[in-house]
């Protein structure tokens, strides 16, 4: 286990064990020992500047997806937390992968493989591929949820972010779980997740996001869960 809770708010973690850990900027609240900080960079956040039209408007949607987040290495151990949030810590094993908001992850250990992953939406637009996705991206819109998530994988651990705790629900029964959009914090395992409309788009508008649109959750793996509909 690279980190270990405190208290419910709190994790801390041994640096040099650890290998290093990148953490959001800001999240480091006291260390002992040599540790030192620099700023970090997640692979592929710039990847689709430059290009025009839809990857453009894509680019910019990747480039939000990415929290500002710093490297810490040396020898010594660092607390972490941010903004009294409620923090989870999920240990990978080897070829599982974590899908999760920028904003809702605060640290992992720096040898899990980081990127910004493409996610299809339907429900707003349907289709699939890049222009099915910038359809969906308005029902994101509405609910919340990003086209681009943060995905990590390989062996070790990272820390989530939630209001009022977590819950973790199975996936891979005969039925899919469906979760409000504001209280999804992330996936862990083979979890594919699909925004579904549950009514019309003009009766969506008076209503809250929970009963208007749903994610559907499908695969084998775990979802997390948040004990409320409270945005980070």
């Amino acid at each position: 286990m690279v980190f270990s809770k405190v208290n419910s708010k709190v994790v801390k973690v041994d640096v040099g064990a650890a290998g290093g850990v990148v953490a959001r900027t800001g999240a480091m609240l006291f260390y002992t020992g040599q540790v030192q900080f620099s700023p970090h960079q997640v692979p592929g956040s710039q990847s689709m500047t430059g290009m025009g039209g839809f990857t453009r408007m894509a680019g910019r949607m990747m480039q939000g997806e990415h929290e500002r987040t710093m490297l810490a290495q040396g020898q010594g151990e660092v607390h972490y937390g941010h903004a009294g949030l409620e923090v989870h810590v999920v240990d990978m094993s080897q070829g599982g992968a974590l899908c999760v908001e920028a904003s809702r992850l605060l640290a992992h250990n720096a040898g899990l493989q980081s990127s910004v992953i493409s996610v299809t939406s339907q429900g707003g637009g349907g289709g699939r591929g890049m222009l099915g996705a910038l359809r969906g991206a308005a029902a994101g819109a509405l609910a919340g949820t990003g086209m681009f998530t943060t995905q990590l994988s390989g062996y070790g651990s990272a820390v989530l972010l939630a209001h009022g705790g977590f819950i973790e629900l199975p996936v891979g029964g005969p039925n899919p779980v469906f979760v409000d959009p504001d209280a999804f914090v992330g996936t862990y395992g083979s979890v594919q997740v699909e925004l579904k409309s549950a009514v019309g788009w003009r009766e969506a508008m008076g209503r809250g996001v929970g009963e208007a649109m749903q994610l559907q959750c499908t695969g084998q793996g775990i979802v997390y869960v948040q004990a409320s509909e409270e945005k980070l």
